[in-house]
């Protein structure tokens, strides 16, 4: 079967009307009263705003602030992007549109394989939004919390039963021990996948989105993702539709940081972040 030619890193993309606009913007914050905490060297300024009235209290020494919920920029990170940047055309054009923003990845194996059964099937605002609802009536965000909380509770967030159901037996795996999730970090990609896919409503998507979003694990490809798909007959195809083999074929020149280039994928066609 003759191989159709894609937009590489010897091919300029050709532009398709399809083709998103990638959102570099960010919108301005609201006003509202708040408080901006600046530490240079040992002192540390507080600045309280609220009804136009600012005042200033500078205080010796650190102030301690709250975690943030993300782990952070995975430590891959830049150097898979001049890595891509170098090899490919499209993401050399693509990767600079959005400045410092990054995968974020959670600390928690639970809120993260929950997170990715309510993203299963789904647009990304639209998870976002039943995420915030879940969180609302499970604040804690414990197994624990979810399984008090039960399946008429969990459907009222906007999850389906069939959704319900499969975080509250997700939930259950984890109250129980029964998973192995102090060794995950240490267990290669196979081993991870073949683990979670044995809990019920885990399949390979969900299993390689706890990959990419919890392990940090640099070079997955989810060859099962709608988005990426799309991006890729958007960015590289003309909009044309795309088999599985031609996206892995594309994606063989983003080894090994296709988790990084799947990333951008998903940025170009979405403006609002994935988060699992």
């Amino acid at each position: 079967m003759a191989t159709r030619k894609t937009a590489s890193a010897t091919t300029p993309a050709a532009k398709t009307s399809r083709r998103t606009k990638a959102a570099g913007e960010v919108a301005a914050p609201a006003k509202s009263a708040r408080r901006v905490i600046a530490k240079t060297a040992d002192t540390t300024q507080v600045v309280a705003a609220s009804d136009g009235a600012a005042g200033k209290v500078v205080i010796n020494g650190a102030v301690p602030l709250p975690a943030a919920p993300a782990v952070g920029r995975p430590d891959y990170w830049d150097q898979a992007c001049i890595d891509l940047m170098k090899r490919d055309r499209i993401l050399k054009k693509l990767i600079p549109q959005f400045g410092p923003v990054h995968l974020a990845g959670r600390g928690d194996p639970f809120v993260t394989l929950a997170r990715s059964i309510v993203g299963q099937q789904i647009s990304v605002k639209a998870a976002q939004s039943v995420w915030e609802r879940v969180a609302t009536t499970c604040p804690k965000l414990t197994p624990a919390q979810f399984i008090k909380a039960g399946h008429e509770t969990l459907a009222g967030c906007g999850l389906s039963k069939r959704k319900a159901e499969y975080i509250l037996d997700l939930a259950t795996h984890f109250k129980s021990g029964a998973l192995h999730v102090n060794a995950w970090a240490e267990m290669d990609d196979e081993a991870v996948i073949l683990e979670l896919t044995s809990i019920r409503g885990i399949g390979r998507w969900t299993a390689e989105m706890f990959l990419m979003f919890n392990l940090l694990r640099p070079d997955v490809l989810p060859l099962d993702d709608v988005g990426l798909i799309n991006a890729i007959s958007v960015n590289y195809f003309s909009g044309e539709p795309v088999t599985r083999s031609e996206a892995r074929e594309v994606a063989a020149n983003w080894e090994p940081w296709r988790t990084v280039a799947t990333w951008y994928m998903w940025r170009s066609l979405e403006p609002v972040p994935v988060e699992y």
